[in-house]
């Protein structure tokens, strides 16, 4: 299909243009003007380029993309990056944010989906944005429950913290690095946090406010996004697709 005709579709699908991040999402390279085949990653790395490379997608579609912050000079490691993506020819789509909150291929929708919760609201606002899921278990579930269906579809937990009631009421998932939303959490009731990566600061906030916590690793809850996107792209457009693993163990 036309690369302007599934740019279009994914900025509307997401409402990418509405959603205000770290850095400019959607298209960030433009390459061939026919897409084939897509390839998805998490993160717009080396690895995740030979991958789409090797696979012949002329599309790689990543969560994190290369744009963070403020503008940076096309050299050094940044600039040998980006001329990969201009020598192939290859589009690169990143939707960050966008991604994490989609309330049916989002990383914390699937999160919820795969641990077999109901999301009943939102949480943790960045930028007038809540990018966090409250949920509640559709049956009496224990934490380790939780635990064993993480790692059953993923992979072992970074960590478990154990602080809280053995039987889940209601749980706050947001992928990535949310450690911080702990305490707005547990003010909002729930016994239980899902998210990526361990902050040091809240290192002894699950102990002092009786909660139970699992890191599941940045990379590993984001891997979900990208893929439940490609699916639908697949169903929607017929489309191949190829997912790029490519773990960060953080």
């Amino acid at each position: 299909m036309k690369r302007s005709e599934l740019v279009a579709y994914l900025d509307n699908l997401l409402d990418i243009r509405a959603i205000s991040d770290f850095g400019p999402q959607g298209l960030q390279i433009q390459g061939q003007e026919e897409v084939t085949k897509l390839a998805v990653a998490v993160d717009a790395a080396h690895e995740a380029i030979d991958g789409a490379l090797a696979a012949g997608a002329e599309m790689l579609l990543v969560h994190h993309g290369i744009f963070w912050g403020p503008s940076k000079r096309l050299a050094g490691a940044f600039g040998n990056k980006v001329r990969r993506f201009f020598d192939a020819n290859l589009n690169l789509y990143a939707a960050h944010l966008a991604l994490d909150v989609h309330p049916e291929f989002g990383n914390n929708a699937e999160l919820c989906r795969l641990l077999g919760l109901t999301v009943v609201g939102r949480y943790f606002n960045y930028k007038g944005l809540d990018v966090g899921f409250i949920a509640v278990p559709s049956q009496s579930v224990s934490f380790q429950t939780l635990v064993q269906r993480f790692t059953d579809a993923l992979q072992p937990p970074l960590r478990v913290q154990a602080f809280g009631p053995e039987e889940v009421r209601q749980v706050a998932v947001c992928s990535g690095d949310a450690a911080r939303s702990m305490e707005e959490a547990h003010d909002l009731g729930c016994d239980t946090l899902v998210t990526g990566e361990l902050d040091y600061t809240m290192a002894r906030a699950a102990e002092e406010l009786g909660m139970n916590v699992l890191y599941g690793g940045h990379y590993a809850t984001e891997t979900l996004g990208v893929q439940a996107l490609a699916r639908h792209l697949a169903d929607q457009f017929g489309l191949p697709w190829v997912f790029v693993d490519a773990p960060v163990p953080l």
